[in-house]
């Protein structure tokens, strides 16, 4: 069980507990009191009291909450446990009774798991009574197992305790057993191992929040089912292996660990902490690796997971090891052109490329770029950097474009994803970064999740969200899809998609004529609120129903549920900021926590959910075009100076161009060579058709990634990079977590640490660069980067995680910040009003249907790393259009069947799928499949303010084709 420590709330005002010592209170509103785990299994936090009872003679005090067996733990007393699990989110169960123990004066043992102590009470743990009662269960628990020379784990719980209490096998009759079930690509079923303790339903139930897995049956037919009995694999199961993890028996096991008759074949022999590779949830993990080979992942007790992965987290991660790695240096064979959308086999590259040593092609990389750059000037020169790199590669890379190539013309996919937030959240609350982790949605009355389906892209997030709405919290989830979380919400708005803004004037139209809004923190931390309420007073409930298609009567009641919270907290995804609308949008988010006064206290706060695993800490680090790290106006003389002084160089004055503005430079011929590091813009870019015929038309590009990407297709040179598993850095997650990562694996083949490749880029074209590594690069950073002020590199290495900020070197970082005011002048947030205004680009009888993209739970970003992992791949193998149920009968065809999806840019086929989430007159396509790239079709028109493109709407015509049919070639 996760174990708390209570700690002073943060908030506003004079904040004063209660009698009663957990809640307090504060400007007319009852507050939860913050609570922060704390490491060992021995500490359950509440408060100590004086009196105290024994365990084998030794007094121990009685704390609140805490069991016999966690009370024996803080004596070093470990008692066995199989349907017990002391990890977070785990209630004791009591039904396996390994744990029994002696109490004088009862007649019977007690489960020391669930028994809670008294003043005086005795409790021994090592009487002959009890001792033979755990064997005797240890002996019944064994009696239907398989052997331990063909068992599926014979390394698990149940074996050590087994070993432990010196008992070898049953000597009672076995029960037939049910078959095994290996219908899960990721997962193998042996229930002969399954001893019934319902630990897979309690991970399955109370931690993921998924209800798949269930009890069925009576007596000896009792079992564990999926669904109605279902196979695993033909199941509801979304694989996020928790059950395996929890598994004490090795009923539940991963695929990777037992052969084809479910037989235990590798056990690793080293481990390595870690931090996941995927989203922006940043997960801790345990790798386990065998022969240098990674065997299987598990989670940690980090600060965002505690212990939970998703699909990607624990089953996505053998891409690392897959036959299309880039193992050698590439060079271009002269002669061969670069043809925008030619496909060249990733595993045959040599069609178009030559093998080449490190020092021809770092030297080959280096003098294309210096060329240009000698020839054209700086502004000739632009790099991409990467999200899915460290903190200090990323730092490096815009140091080596904005020194080195002499431009500010650097950017990274947050132009894809955040780029509208962080606009409106500069000009807004004057920083980027969340203000809340989103683990402070346990202290939330009240929680808006908007334009995000959390399910699916930050799956670890959304347990926590359903926890919430589990014990009680109101969960208003707003999204033009249907999605899981409805199932847990008290509303879904399912509003017309790209009416965003009109949805929340209306909230936010109620909350101020019905005088909702707290007055005093307005007064206090908010400018512009009179003009501000002039301008919402015409978006009437009324007015805005018939635009967003949400009742009158129904934004009311969510205006007035919002702002009469105790605590509320708004998440927001890319359905806000990828649109021409996007930062208008959030800029709404940001009034709405304002005039509310629901930010800078536990449980309150705006947290934009971010993509990828360090598009957070890559912004921070400054691989933005218009800002130095710590978001610092590459604009501003005195800022520029300090750089200038620090780095040694003269910086360019004027704030670069964006990742699309790139693209749009490319064929003005005005940018001619660029260096893209781990990104692939020839899949994410919008209107792929533009982008690849920029990147074709390019005099020099040095690619650098993992594989021949699409991207490195129209490459000069290509440099073969290191992937996540493979080096050491710090990355920076959506709770402003800074996290360590640590080398786990050799790099393979020639393939070479990234820092490394881009300081040899950097030496070659004239910089004076000698780093040794990333805790150098680190250390640099910091000394630029305030808000990294007390975090160390050691620190990092000795904590794993530190939340920024943090004001002592010895101190946790802010969970929650701006409990004072903001980082604007006079410390004021200021509210900026929206008006409507429609997509870029709406409906019409030749483009009827509204299409908009994104991500699944099985892959991530173009593709690249999960479509080459085995698991993953095979749950997802595909590309697929989501419709409704009314559009399939609308095309006549059913579920399965390929339709065509076309644009006034291009033209995809692919297989429909039956999703009754979906409106009619709407296809969603993800964005990870090459084969029917979505992104052909997206508009590349952008936000005047974010410059992020319009993904989420555009206007497109789907029909039905015939299977024998393909697109012609143009």
């Amino acid at each position: 069980m996760s174990d708390d420590n209570e700690q002073k709330p943060v908030g506003y005002g004079h904040d004063k507990k209660d009698a009663a010592g957990g809640a307090v209170k504060n400007e007319g509103r009852v507050h939860v009191a913050h609570k922060a785990p704390v490491s060992g299994a021995a500490d359950t936090g509440g408060k100590s009291t004086a009196k105290t009872f024994t365990i084998d003679e030794r007094e121990i005090d009685i704390r609140d909450g805490e069991t016999v067996f966690r009370a024996a733990r803080r004596l070093g007393i470990k008692l066995p446990h199989l349907c017990y699990l002391p990890k977070p989110g785990y209630r004791p169960d009591g039904n396996c009774r390994v744990c029994m123990v002696e109490i004088e004066g009862e007649r019977v043992l007690a489960a020391s798991c669930i028994r809670m102590p008294a003043p005086g009470m005795k409790v021994r743990t090592q009487t002959d009574r009890a001792k033979t009662a755990r064997r005797m269960v240890a002996e019944l628990l064994l009696t239907d197992q398989p052997a331990r020379e063909v068992a599926h784990d014979p390394d698990s719980e149940l074996w050590k305790i087994a070993t432990r209490l010196n008992v070898e096998q049953g000597r009672f009759p076995r029960h037939a057993t049910p078959a095994p079930d290996r219908s899960h690509p990721a997962m193998a079923v042996n229930l002969d191992a399954c001893i019934h303790c319902n630990l897979c339903v309690r991970a399955c139930r109370e931690v993921q929040v998924n209800d798949v897995i269930g009890m069925a049956g009576r007596g000896h037919g009792e079992k564990i089912v999926f669904d109605f009995d279902d196979p695993m694999g033909a199941s509801t199961c979304v694989a996020c292996g928790e059950c395996v993890q929890a598994c004490p028996t090795g009923a539940l096991m991963p695929a990777t660990l037992v052969d084809e008759h479910n037989v235990f074949t590798a056990k690793a022999d080293r481990s390595v902490d870690s931090v996941c590779p995927y989203c922006g949830v940043g997960c801790q993990l345990t790798y386990h690796i065998k022969d240098d080979k990674l065997l299987y992942v598990t989670g940690k007790d980090g600060p965002a997971n505690e212990n939970r992965l998703c699909v990607k987290g624990r089953f996505g991660f053998d891409y690392v090891h897959n036959p299309q790695r880039l193992l050698k240096p590439m060079i271009r064979k002269d002669g061969v052109p670069k043809i925008p959308h030619e496909q060249i086999d990733p595993s045959n590259p040599w069609t178009h490329f030559r093998e080449a040593s490190w020092e021809e092609a770092l030297d080959r990389a280096a003098a294309g770029l210096k060329k240009i750059r000698d020839r054209d000037g700086s502004k000739a020169l632009a790099g991409f950097g990467s999200a899915k790199g460290s903190n200090e590669e990323a730092y490096l890379f815009q140091k080596l474009v904005r020194t080195g190539f002499g431009t500010n013309n650097v950017d990274h996919c947050t132009r894809l994803c955040h780029a509208s937030s962080v606009a409106a959240l500069m000009e807004g609350i004057g920083s980027g970064a969340v203000s809340a982790t989103f683990n402070e949605c346990k202290n939330s009355e009240v929680i808006f999740v908007i334009g995000a389906n959390p399910t699916e892209n930050h799956p670890v997030a959304a347990t926590f969200f359903k926890q919430a709405a589990k014990r009680g919290s109101t969960l208003i989830v707003a999204d033009p899809r249907g999605q899981a979380l409805k199932r847990h919400a008290a509303h879904m708005l399912q509003f017309k998609p790209g009416t965003d803004v009109a949805l929340l004037n209306g909230v936010l139209n109620t909350i101020v004529a019905e005088k909702l809004y707290d007055e005093q923190y307005i007064q206090t931390y908010v400018e512009g609120f009179k003009q501000f309420a002039e301008s919402i007073k015409d978006y009437t409930p009324e007015e805005m129903a018939p635009v967003c298609g949400i009742e009158a009567d129904i934004i009311r009641t969510v205006a007035r549920t919002f702002a009469r919270a105790k605590a509320a907290i708004i998440f927001w995804g890319m359905g806000i900021s990828q649109h021409t609308h996007g930062t208008d949008n959030a800029r709404c988010l940001i009034a709405l926590s304002l005039i509310t006064g629901q930010i800078g206290r536990p449980g309150t706060g705006l947290h934009p959910l971010r993509g990828q695993n360090n598009v957070q800490g890559a912004s921070d680090a400054g691989l933005i075009p218009m800002f130095f790290p710590d978001y610092k106006s590459v604009e501003d003389p005195q800022i520029r100076a300090r750089v200038e002084a620090a780095w040694g160089a003269k910086l360019d004055p004027k704030k670069g161009l964006t990742v699309v503005e790139i693209m749009d430079a490319v064929h003005a011929d005005v940018i001619k060579g660029m260096y893209i590091m781990g990104e692939n813009p020839a899949m994410s870019d919008p209107d792929l058709n533009h982008a690849r015929q920029a990147l074709a038309h390019l005099e020099h590009l040095v690619v650098q990634d993992l594989f021949l990407t699409e991207t490195a297709v129209y490459a000069d040179v290509v440099l073969p990079a290191s992937a996540w598993p493979e080096k050491d850095g710090t990355v920076t997650n959506t709770n402003r977590q800074v996290q360590m990562g640590r080398q786990a694996l050799p790099l393979p083949g020639d393939a070479r640490h990234d820092w490394w490749l881009i300081q040899e880029i950097g030496r070659r074209i004239g910089l004076p660069w000698n780093y040794r590594g990333p805790d150098e690069l680190y250390a640099e950073m910091a000394s630029l980067m305030p808000s990294l002020d007390n975090i160390s590199w050691e620190r990092v290495q000795r904590e794993s995680a530190v939340t920024y900020p943090a004001d002592a070197p010895d101190e946790p970082g802010h969970d929650v910040v701006f409990d004072k005011g903001f980082p604007r002048p006079g410390g004021f947030g200021k509210l900026v009003a929206a008006k409507l205004q429609p997509p870029a680009e709406t409906p019409n009888e030749e483009y009827p249907f509204i299409l908009t993209t994104g991500r699944q739970l099985e892959h991530w970003h173009t593709g690249a790393m999960t479509r080459r992992a085995t698991t993953l791949d095979a749950l997802e193998p595909s590309a697929v259009a989501s419709v409704s149920r009314g559009t399939l009968a609308k095309l006549g065809i059913k579920p399965g069947d390929p339709i065509r999806v076309s644009t006034r840019r291009g033209v995809v086929e692919l297989a429909a799928r039956q999703d009754d989430g979906m409106p009619d007159g709407v296809v969603f396509i993800p964005f990870a499949f090459a084969e029917a790239a979505a992104n052909l079709l997206t508009n590349p028109a952008l936000d005047p303010f974010g410059k992020i493109p319009e993904f989420k709407y555009c206007a497109a015509r789907v029909e039905a084709v015939d299977p024998a049919t393909k697109i012609a070639a143009e």
